[in-house]
């Protein structure tokens, strides 16, 4: 079986070079079960995944406790990261979610999200996501007086824009940012990227497999019902079918190289971040221990320039925007980023 190695980041933290994203352990995509979800999580950390991402967002705080329950039995061999800065809505404004970045709930979601994965100290906090009237500045100031207390050992920033980078690392180091970032999903290349780059700021893309489309499982919109995916623009109506042009491109190198479409989407990250000069840790997530070893899998796919270059055109013709959240037009870097 392939060893994982590890990958440094920003500020010193050094982490597994695949991470395990957690989100999907909720009910995001449907019910869960948490015996087997428990499980899953136990074989990416038996298979050498060190790092593993949360939020106080997910499953309303409930995913942070399961992570909890791995931490529990496993200590010292993860490295958590959590986010906050997302707060989820009421019955009143139909659950829409909104930000919060004040000093205040930066305090209070740190000691809440200690509590629930029943730990003393974060290794990597992340702000979630933007609340624009509250500079970016007060936001990692308060971050980084966790630091100083302990409570947190690195920080990170999600969704930000290369502006928002250079300030907030001004005020304290920054470890990561966590974008979505994959073969079809390409904006962050225009100038977050270099930015970190030029920071020392390792990267961690979310979503690395467009949220499972890029692996070929997801060939007729009908499996979607009831799905918040359903929603997106490039799972809906005809973008669904169109896009299907990237997923066979990606089954055709596949099929070439014996891997798996989920295999060499991952491989063409780990390429493009050797191009960029730039540390990069995706964090597919899945419910299934095969998956795990299949995205490990992806560390053995080596991408030559001529299927690169084949790739690299994909981008180009997918049908949609990325944005989870059309009603909040700056819910991703995307949106806010200066296109010179």
């Amino acid at each position: 079986m392939t060893q994982v190695p590890t990958t440094q980041l920003g500020d010193g933290l050094t982490v597994s070079a695949i991470g395990y994203g957690a989100m999907g352990l909720s009910d995001v995509y449907g019910p869960v079960e948490e015996a087997e979800s428990l499980a899953t999580l136990r074989h990416a950390v038996d298979r050498g995944v060190t790092l593993i991402d949360t939020a106080d967002a997910y499953g309303e705080g409930g995913n942070e406790r399961l992570v909890g329950r791995l931490l529990k039995e496993r200590p010292g061999e993860v490295t958590v990261a959590t986010k906050f800065g997302i707060v989820l809505g009421d019955e009143a404004d139909n659950g829409r979610m909104s930000t919060r970045n004040d000093p205040d709930h930066v305090r209070a979601a740190c000691e809440a999200s200690l509590r629930r994965l029943g730990v003393d100290t974060i290794d990597l906090y992340y702000l979630h996501r933007r609340q624009l009237a509250v500079p970016v500045e007060e936001t990692v100031g308060a971050m980084a007086e966790l630091v100083r207390q302990g409570k947190v050992r690195h920080l990170g920033l999600s969704e930000v824009t290369a502006d928002e980078l250079r300030r907030a690392h001004g005020v304290h180091p920054i470890a990561a940012v966590q974008s979505e970032w994959s073969v079809w999903s390409r904006d962050v290349e225009r100038a977050v990227v270099p930015a970190a780059v030029e920071l020392g700021v390792g990267f961690v893309p979310y979503a690395p497999l467009g949220r499972g489309f890029l692996t070929g499982t997801l060939t007729d919109p009908a499996v979607l019902a009831g799905d918040w995916r359903a929603g997106l623009a490039r799972f809906s109506g005809a973008a669904f079918d169109r896009n299907q042009a990237v997923v066979r491109a990606i089954q055709g190198i596949a099929a070439e190289l014996r891997a798996t479409p989920a295999q060499v989407a991952l491989a063409w990250l780990r390429v493009r971040g050797r191009q960029f000069g730039l540390p990069v840790v995706p964090i597919p997530g899945t419910r299934r221990a095969a998956r795990v070893d299949e995205n490990i899998g992806s560390l053995d796919v080596a991408l030559d320039a001529e299927r690169m270059a084949l790739l690299d055109e994909l981008a180009l013709g997918v049908v949609g925007g990325r944005s989870d959240n059309r009603e909040d037009p700056d819910w991703v870097s995307d949106t806010r980023e200066d296109p010179a």
